[in-house]
């Protein structure tokens, strides 16, 4: 099947990254370590586009949205950032690094690790576009650089918009496939855990290891800077944010939100950044 792109809401073209002030984003090293990873995943999207479309192969409705639209977006997300770490750190050799993060990840991103139904599987790119969405969000309210902000709200805005898609694939699939809220829940924990333990650490690791070649298996330094990164995020998380959207695949009564959303906040900021 032939897609056709549409047009992208906004170009990385359109950034004036002439406009970076070097010395202001550089200040925060570790908030550049964080864009730098975040860099490498969404760089990598082209494989997960190419495995969900095989996983939702018959379906011309997703597929042609996951080829036409998602991956774009999600490349353009990819191009935006690298173009600002070589801005902020002109040495830093972002293809190197790249290479050797996508040799590990294109390991654990396989067709096989997904979800045993496409509606639960939806339920996995919903918890994705959680984490993301909540990340940008969170690099917006504590960074000082005006270009940097411009960028994570717009990459923002993309994540948002990909979610309600996955959302709306996911109430398409469970009609038929009719998942009960433990199952739902399963697959919304499974793929919290796997954002946890997989790929933020696979990319965080590999960009550790470029930029600091001095002590690249140096475990323990390795450690204290992903514990410094995530705390970062986790000071300015939106974790109410966070919550409603986890939890709206499970169709809770509007009685019965309120009485869990505040714990699971609390929960849901260790888990996703402890």
């Amino acid at each position: 099947m032939e897609v056709e792109t549409t047009e992208l809401p906004w170009r990385v073209e359109d950034i004036d990254f002439g406009r970076v002030d070097p010395t202001l984003a550089a200040r925060d090293e570790d908030l550049v370590v964080l864009l730098c990873a975040s860099s490498f995943i969404e760089s990598g999207s082209d494989l997960y586009t190419t495995n969900l479309s095989t996983y939702f192969k018959g379906d011309d409705e997703v597929a042609s949205w996951l080829n036409s639209t998602w991956e774009h977006e999600e490349l353009q997300h990819g191009r935006a950032l690298k173009t600002y770490i070589a801005t902020v750190w002109p040495d830093f050799d972002w293809d190197a690094a790249f290479a050797t993060f996508f040799e590990e990840y294109a390991k654990t991103c396989k067709v096989e690790y997904f979800e045993k139904t496409r509606a639960l599987e939806m339920v996995a790119r919903c918890v994705v576009e959680t984490g993301t969405a909540t990340l940008y969000r969170a690099i917006n309210q504590c960074c000082d650089e005006p270009v940097l902000k411009q960028l994570t709200e717009n990459i923002r805005s993309d994540e948002v918009r990909h979610y309600k898609h996955f959302y709306r694939y996911f109430k398409k699939y469970n009609a038929v496939e009719r998942n009960g809220r433990l199952k739902v829940l399963g697959a919304l924990v499974r793929r919290v855990a796997e954002i946890k333990n997989e790929d933020s650490d696979i990319a965080l690791r590999h960009v550790y290891r470029h930029r600091y070649p001095d002590a690249p298996h140096d475990d323990a330094r390795f450690r204290q800077l992903s514990r410094r990164v995530n705390k970062l995020v986790r000071r300015n998380l939106s974790a109410d944010m966070c919550i409603k959207m986890l939890l709206k695949p499970l169709e809770l009564p509007a009685s019965v939100q309120p009485k869990i959303q505040y714990p699971l906040a609390a929960i849901t900021q260790r888990i996703f950044f402890r």
